[in-house]
């Protein structure tokens, strides 16, 4: 689908940090886990927006702060001009309804005690003005059907589906209420490869068809790159790199990026032969003790003293046509190596 219009999304200066304490008593704050510390994009109808990294980026606090599922520490979201964070009530109730979640895991996603049609119903019971009550099970059916399940199997409970009929359950669940974004918090992981490639094909027909928007969350680079217009890259709590889908896989900028990258399968083996493995050395720094200045800079082939006197901003750099939070960001293959 055609990205168009204006943003329905705005993400600005968003930053979570939980405190970090000390005694079972007076639990004196010692520090603080910074999360999410300063991300910002904006979100088109109809664009899916890939966001990657490894464990411990800060990837599945960002979804729960853009569901309001956590209330940031600073920073804005905003759903069609709508600040989320200052909502409570009925107000925040309403917003759902343009933004939902499909879950990572599709096998503790679904309540075993409920059938699929009280399942995919039950924001029904929650937002009881989208549909009549006489008419739910007629559209649970109709979903069912849109996602590709047999809607005659509206009675079957969640341990007669398989992995992959399950996620479609949580996706149905998820158009339940029209919305106009979806969050895909790692929507295929659990899932085989080939249920992946069936999840993903589905994801992009549903997007044609009702106009949605992704922010597509994930560390499998090559379902990024297949569903994604545009990717962000996060390490401890940070976009380093966001720019367009080939842009970023073709010319990524940033070290952390390319290293990402250059550790992805490759079917083909010319391919392989031809691109250089970037080994980084040590662990991430805890989001608890972040160094000073770039916070890849402890891991970094290319780091300078620069690095540990100014944390880079992310912005577009001289000779990059994507944006980039490295001081010596330059563009070329994933291959290159330090």
């Amino acid at each position: 689908m055609a990205v168009t219009g204006e943003p329905i999304l705005q993400v600005r200066d968003l930053v979570k940090h939980f405190p970090l304490t000390q005694g079972a008593l007076l639990r004196r704050r010692i520090g603080s886990i910074k999360a999410v510390d300063g991300v910002s994009f904006d979100l088109r109808r109809g664009e899916t927006l890939g966001i990657v990294g490894e464990s411990g980026s800060g990837k599945s606090t960002l979804t729960r702060l853009l569901m309001a599922l956590e209330q940031p520490t600073s920073g804005s979201v905003r759903v069609n001009g709508r600040e989320v964070a200052r909502m409570r009530g009925g107000e925040l109730r309403r917003i759902r309804r343009d933004v939902q979640l499909v879950m990572q895991d599709p096998y503790t996603s679904l309540n075993p005690r409920m059938t699929v049609g009280d399942i995919v119903g039950e924001p029904y019971e929650i937002h009881r003005e989208v549909v009549p009550k006489g008419d739910r099970r007629r559209r649970v059916r109709e979903l069912l059907e849109v996602v590709g399940l047999n809607p005659d199997h509206i009675d079957r409970y969640p341990h007669q589906f398989s992995g992959g009929q399950r996620q479609r359950v949580g996706i149905a669940r998820g158009l339940a209420l029209r919305p106009e974004i979806l969050i895909c918090d790692e929507p295929v992981s659990a899932l085989d490869v080939s249920i992946q490639a069936q999840i993903v094909n589905l994801l992009e027909r549903l997007q044609d068809e009702f106009g949605l928007a992704y922010v597509f969350v994930a560390h499998d680079l090559s379902v990024v790159r297949h569903i994604s217009d545009r990717i962000g890259v996060m390490y401890l709590g940070k976009l380093v790199e966001l720019g367009g889908n080939g842009e970023v896989y073709d010319r990524p900028a940033h070290p952390y990026t390319q290293a990402l990258l250059s550790a992805a399968p490759v079917p083909d083996p010319d391919g392989r032969e031809r691109r250089r493995r970037i080994v980084l050395p040590g662990d991430p720094p805890s989001p608890a003790g972040l160094p000073s200045g770039c916070r890849f800079r402890t891991r970094c082939w290319k780091a300078r003293d620069v690095c540990a006197a100014e944390e880079p901003p992310l912005r577009i750099r001289p000779g990059v046509a994507h944006a980039s939070a490295c001081h010596f960001a330059e563009t070329h293959g994933a291959a290159r190596t330090p």
